[in-house]
């Protein structure tokens, strides 16, 4: 999770950060808006599982509860970036925000709805952070490395599927329940195929 803070940074660091304090080139006031809610998303997922190893079982169920006002923000932060794209020369770049809006929805609405069976809850708040390796990863190789978009897009499947299978084994050799894992594993293949079918 701690991760996502230097991958988020590295990703963003030529479209948005580099451009601090004066933000001129196509930084609109709803990608501010987008950048700060993701931020808290990306927080509560650092400070979370920390509360749990230090026992502060009452504070995490407070700051869970913050997430459901955070979560449908970062959903609509992500409509102004949708409609500016349908408008745009190339509407079937709308597939990376609609999909990752899908999945996190998806991956949430389980967290929540298995939010007393904490095994289950969660590996699907795990499912979300790995949404946030998309827009990091797929930044940084384009940007940062200069990759091809569409093999830097097929690497950060392969990145995820790694972490996935890894957590899959953990959860076997513990004869733990890794079907949450699965699940994630499943939808990120059929994400893979239809970025695949589209580009």
């Amino acid at each position: 999770m701690i991760l996502l803070i230097p991958l988020t940074f590295l990703g963003f660091y030529k479209t948005y950060f580099i451009q601090f304090p004066n933000f001129v080139e196509n930084v609109t006031t709803f990608i501010h808006l987008h950048a700060i809610i993701a931020s808290i998303w990306i927080l509560l997922l650092i400070a979370q599982p920390l509360l749990i190893i230090n026992r502060k079982n009452q504070l995490h169920r407070k700051i869970g509860k913050l997430s459901y006002i955070v979560f449908p923000i970062l959903i609509l932060s992500f409509v102004p970036q949708m409609l500016r794209i349908i408008n745009s020369d190339a509407p079937q770049i709308l597939f990376f925000p609609l999909a990752d809006s899908v999945l996190l929805i998806l991956f949430y609405s389980l967290a929540i709805y298995n939010r007393r069976t904490v095994s289950k809850h969660m590996r699907y708040i795990i499912g979300t952070a790995t949404v946030f390796l998309g827009p990091t990863i797929g930044r940084i190789g384009p940007h940062i490395l200069e990759w091809s978009e569409h093999g830097t897009q097929n690497l950060q499947y392969g990145i995820i599927y790694l972490i996935l299978i890894g957590l899959i084994f953990y959860d076997k050799k513990n004869k733990k329940n890794y079907r949450a894992y699965l699940l994630i594993l499943t939808t990120w293949v059929i994400h893979q195929i239809t970025f695949n079918l589209i580009f």
